[in-house]
């Protein structure tokens, strides 16, 4: 198959030679628009007026909209969402709620980068109904590639709102002339512009095999929206028609609400409250001839485009007579505040939704617009505190995103902990700098620099002043940091493993959902290979979810493994099977530890659950373990979980057990299951197929798993938390037992107590006293033979200091052994097997130094 940018460009002269077949050119001439060709960049586009220039900016000349809109309604940010969706709710469209913008049902993305993303891949590939059908959707998008652009061409975003208009139809009901009135009406009625103000541009777009004709549009240089009309797909033998063809408008809310009011930037229009805020605390102050004059031509400065953007800055600042220097001085300050309220509101949006910034994944790039958004409140001495803006952001939303008022207290703390982390990277800073500024500091070092230890060009340039040395800093250097990490990605993606030859082998029929506690049946043998054995039907557990398999015996054969590919179900055995393929064989399996296993997923959501409570709404899991003795799960949180919070976490999920509530599994079809519980339901990855099993601890947590799990939290016994750590950044691994095995922990861990206490000659109860003691006395002892050894004739003497100074230490100890011993007794708790190596290896090192001292 050819690329995408292959396709797209050979269809895109296909359908030029036949715009009638694949365009609604219907529409267009019976509105009295002709096709033209662009006598700039060759685009073939449709116009009522006798201009021979196409809508793009560049050749069209720029914006120019700005104070002379040819809007004939004025739509504020909050307005155009409602005037959209009252005007298609009137045309047949369901408007719907925005999906969050960290999209766990997708493998492929951390984060929702256009409206169609909601709907791949089940929806798209006709594998899954649609919510609605036609539907419209006020969709907030991620995407980082734009970074160093925000702020200078007054349209660029980190965090935007793709105002969708999608429909999933077989190809009797496809009604493209439909569609695209639809979105002229929108044009017309929603925003007044008249015919003579459109431009339509002929296009094509192309992805993930499929691909179809696209139709831009324009009015005065700014480009409002596109539809695709996903129509194709590429096949080794050719292109053909979908069975389910898709419409895929994403139209940009920023932009039309910015065009209809014919501001000088978008950023004025799209978040008014904290703009005004912003020139208020910081006394910046819009030149507004200067922004006349020079928005016009901003789009021309858009990084990703040009070669030579200092080239393009003379050439824009000879264009409305400026002195280039102090034009790019007024625009780059005007920017900086720009980019702090944009990057402000992409934070709490991903905040609010889940994400956490962090040196891994779609995190990272969320720490880069973070500590972008600080750097530049520092260098200009700004007295802006994030958080307050994000309130601010949430105030304005509310009409429109009500979610977002929920969790600001969470996103508060969380920018907080990550601005001392940020502080504490600057302290670094300085005697980083003062190393390297010896040397040159080009473009390579800056992206060492930040990626190895987040460290800020803009910081880098500010301590290089105090040297006397500039630092020339890319204009995308944001954008080369994102493309940097991505393929670092990239690079260490996995390979998939290996597998099985299983042509004609039909699906597994599972049978251990519909009961835990079953672990005897019968079933018939489909296929073996070596010792693997394929049944038609099992009750065997496959490893998945983070669960282990089963154990037990096909016709009293050992089964020493079970996985799963695709839908089939394979048994391992611990030789070639004794019997042969179309027979019926007896299994049975090790119920003991079927039943822990259960015991060990269900404590896991009750453990999800209960850290939610305590620890906020942030907290996801991003992974679990769950095996005999023990079980682990992997929650997203910001910072270490303290020994407090974790003991509230322990206590809360152990009164969930008590709660004796319901655990209630079955089958739903994957959009009911999304409509009824929403997209937290993809906990620690996303679950393929149409119909997912929906695990409902009622009232606590409802995770899409496949799981076996309890019938009542109560059968899940006491759940003790034994420790936490954090396992990468923006991840912490809690370590638990249930059941049986918290009850087998509880015991070794008190005869290991006990062992401690004898050892010391002390209760249970003394113990943090004693080993604190015995560390004191060991630490002594350690220090006078080290100091013997090196002054071997100053014994006396080093005895005798070494004697006063245990006095005055241990006087001073007082102040301060409460907390001393809070943490030995932690750690008694937490981990008793050291402590006891330790106590053991303390006593028999003091009687080698005392027996030195003789």
């Amino acid at each position: 198959m050819n690329a995408d940018k292959e396709v797209k460009t050979d269809f895109k002269i296909k359908a030029s030679k036949d715009p009638d077949k694949y365009y609604a050119t219907s529409v267009l001439k019976k509105e009295g628009f002709t096709r033209k060709r662009c006598n700039k960049c060759g685009t073939y586009f449709w116009s009522v007026t006798h201009e021979n220039a196409c809508g793009n900016p560049a050749c069209s000349g720029g914006f120019r909209f700005i104070g002379n809109t040819p809007a004939k309604k004025e739509l504020d940010y909050i307005g155009v969402w409602k005037e959209f969706s009252s005007l298609f709710k009137k045309w047949g469209y369901t408007p719907i709620k925005r999906y969050p913008v960290v999209a766990r049902w997708r493998e492929d993305t951390d984060f929702v980068q256009a409206s169609i993303y909601d709907f791949q891949p089940y929806v798209v590939s006709g594998e899954v109904e649609p919510p609605a059908n036609p539907l419209v959707v006020p969709q907030m998008c991620l995407r980082f590639n734009d970074i160093d652009n925000i702020g200078i061409t007054g349209a660029h975003y980190c965090a935007f709102v793709m105002i969708g208009q999608h429909a999933f139809m077989k190809p009797k009901d496809w009604n493209q002339e439909k569609y695209f009135t639809d979105i002229h009406n929108w044009l017309k009625q929603g925003l007044g512009l008249p015919n003579d103000e459109i431009k339509f541009h002929e296009d094509a777009w192309a992805g993930g095999g499929n691909f179809g004709p696209c139709m831009e549009y324009f009015s005065r240089g700014l480009e409002l929206g596109n539809q695709v009309y996903m129509m194709y797909e590429q096949t080794p033998g050719g292109s053909r028609e979908l069975n389910l063809k898709v419409l895929d408008m994403g139209m940009g809310h920023e932009r039309n609400a910015w065009f209809t009011q014919g501001k000088s930037t978008s950023y004025e229009t799209t978040f008014p409250t904290v703009v005004r805020k912003l020139y208020e605390v910081t006394g910046v102050e819009t030149d507004k001839h200067l922004m006349q004059k020079f928005l016009p031509y901003s789009s021309y400065l858009n990084v990703d485009e040009v070669e030579n953007i200092d080239s393009v800055w003379n050439d824009v600042a000879n264009k409305i007579g400026y002195d280039v220097d102090e034009l790019r001085k007024k625009i780059q300050e005007l920017a900086a505040l720009y980019s702090v309220a944009e990057h402000s509101r992409a934070l709490l949006v991903a905040l609010s939704d889940g994400a956490l910034p962090s040196n891994v994944g779609g995190g990272y790039n969320l720490r880069v617009i973070l500590r972008r958004a600080l750097s530049f409140i520092d260098k200009h001495k700004w007295d802006i505190y994030l958080p307050d803006l994000c309130r601010q952001h949430a105030n304005y939303l509310e009409p429109l995103f009500p979610e977002l008022m929920q969790n600001l207290d969470e996103v508060e703390k969380i920018l907080d902990v990550e601005k001392s982390k940020y502080e504490a990277t600057k302290q670094k800073t300085n005697s980083m700098i003062s190393k390297l500024i010896k040397e040159d500091i080009d473009e390579k070092k800056l992206l060492v620099l930040y990626d190895s230890y987040g460290i800020t060009p803009e910081l880098v340039s500010e301590e290089a002043q105090k040297f006397d040395k500039k630092i020339n800093v890319p204009e995308n250097f944001y954008a080369r940091v994102a493309e940097l990490h991505e393929n670092r990605e990239q690079e260490h993606a996995t390979e998939k493993e290996e597998k099985l030859n299983l042509e004609g082998v039909p699906d597994t029929k599972a049978l251990y959902y519909a009961d835990y506690k079953k672990n005897r049946f019968k079933a018939k043998v489909l296929k073996i290979i070596e010792n693997k054995v394929i049944l038609d039907e099992t009750y065997f557990y496959p490893t998945s979810g983070g669960q282990l398999h089963d154990l037990g015996t096909l016709n009293n054969q050992n089964v020493i493994d079970v996985f799963r590919q695709g839908k089939v179900i394979i048994h391992v055995l611990n030789q070639k099977p004794e019997f042969s393929e179309g027979v019926e064989i007896e299994g049975e399996i090790d119920l003991q530890r079927r039943l822990q296993l259960a015991k060990h997923h269900t404590a896991t959501h009750l453990i999800n659950a209960a850290a939610r409570k305590v620890l906020g709404s942030h907290i996801n899991q991003a992974g679990a373990k769950k095996d005999i003795d023990k079980a682990t799960i992997d929650l997203t949180h910001y910072e270490n979980i303290t020994d407090e919070q974790l003991n509230e976490i322990e206590k809360e999920a152990n009164r969930l057990v008590k709660e004796n509530i319901e655990v209630e599994s079955r089958f739903l079809p994957r959009t009911e299951a999304e409509q009824a519980y929403g997209m937290g339901i993809y906990q620690g990855g996303a679950v393929p197929g149409k119909t997912l099993r929906i695990v409902n601890i009622k009232g606590i947590d409802v995770e899409a798993c496949g799981g076996t799990h309890l019938h009542n939290t109560s059968e899940a016994g006491e759940i003790k938390i034994l420790k936490a750590t954090k396992i990468s950044d923006g991840i912490v691994r809690l370590y638990f037992t249930a059941g049986e095995a918290a009850q087998k922990e509880k015991k070794q861990e008190k005869e290991i107590l006990e062992e401690a206490a004898r050892l010391l000659g002390v209760k249970i109860e003394n113990l943090p006293s004693a080993v604190n003691n015995l560390f004191e006395e060991w630490k002594f002892y350690k220090k006078l033979n080290e100091k013997l050894q090196k002054y071997p004739n100053k014994k006396d003497d080093l005895i005798a200091k070494a004697v006063a100074e245990k006095i005055d230490s241990t006087l001073k100890l007082e102040e301060f052994k409460g907390n001393v011993l809070d943490k030995v007794g932690e750690t008694l708790k937490t981990q008793p097997e050291h402590v006891v190596k330790t106590i053991k290896r303390f006593l028999k090192e003091l009687e080698e130094y005392r027996n030195k001292l003789k």
